[in-house]
């Protein structure tokens, strides 16, 4: 069972920008989820809304302006709505490295899918790798969409 996804992308935005989008209430939800509740930071946890349909807790690991935010989840659509940290989660951390000024590289890592229940282990995975495809794309287009 591969247990991570990994993936890189540029951004043409200073790790600053970057960072508050990932890590502030108020951005996130501009190309990540589409609502927001709880407290966002690190220590505590808050509720990703997708939809009306999917929601899932998660708790903030580590928030370290401007190079690295980390969150625990329960992944996938099993909409799981409690504390994280007493069910089998993955740890999702956003790495922001300056390449130059005004442009930083993104790095994002999920671990611990070999540690889900087996039967939610693969498809969580698969639902995830192709999730975080689709949202990374809309974190580039947001950087995009704010310079014009």
């Amino acid at each position: 069972m591969q247990n991570t996804i990994q993936r890189d992308l540029t951004i043409n935005a200073t790790a600053e920008r970057i960072y508050n989008a990932i890590a502030t209430p108020e951005q996130v939800v501009k190309w990540f989820p589409d609502t927001l509740t709880g407290e966002y930071r690190q220590g505590a946890q808050a509720v990703f809304s997708f939809g009306e349909k999917h929601r899932s807790s998660v708790y903030i690991e580590a928030a370290s302006p401007y190079n690295y935010f980390a969150y625990r989840w329960v992944p996938g659509g099993n909409n799981f709505i409690g504390e994280v940290l007493t069910v089998p989660h993955t740890l999702v951390e956003f790495r922001i490295t300056e390449l130059k000024p005004g442009r930083c590289k993104v790095s994002l890592t999920e671990t611990g899918f070999a540690d889900l229940p087996s039967d939610i282990a693969a498809n969580s995975l698969a639902q995830n790798s192709n999730g975080w495809d689709f949202m990374l794309a809309r974190l580039q287009q947001y950087f995009s969409e704010e310079g014009k």
